[in-house]
């Protein structure tokens, strides 16, 4: 059963955490790879540049629209789906283990059920545009 009374709190500390997340793994991409050298890394995977960029700006927006509970759920799935795309085109060949040489997939899988469950559970509390008026 659903505590109705802490759930949005639950789904509050969710997004507020899944958000920080996200603005740290763009800082290292920015900060510490550099753009340039995020860009090259992605033509290494066979990958456009353009793609580059926009799971920057994904991850950017999207940190701090989960931060800041800007239609969280919504803006839960393309991140998901990002993380599906790591486990997929970097991270599954891996091994299950993120502590493997070059990270394994269990870390971007967890944090794809994280999202989902953000999906799933709704914006949470405190939240500034809510999903459900954005459908209203």
């Amino acid at each position: 059963m659903i505590n109705t009374s802490t759930a949005p709190y639950a789904a509050l500390l969710l997004r507020l955490s899944l958000g920080a997340m996200f603005l740290a793994h763009v800082g290292l991409k920015l900060f510490v790879f550099s753009v340039p050298g995020f860009v090259g890394y992605f033509a290494s995977l066979g990958l456009p540049a353009i793609l580059a960029y926009a799971v920057i700006a994904l991850e950017l927006l999207g940190g701090f629209a989960l931060i800041l509970g800007i239609y969280a759920p919504i803006v839960a799935l393309p991140l998901a789906l990002e993380m599906l795309g790591t486990i997929v085109l970097v991270h599954g060949a891996n091994g299950w283990l993120f502590t493997n040489k070059g990270g394994g997939w269990e870390y971007p899988a967890f944090w794809v059920v994280g999202l989902v469950a953000l999906f799933l559970l709704g914006d949470g509390a405190w939240a500034l545009k809510t999903a459900k008026k954005a459908r209203a």
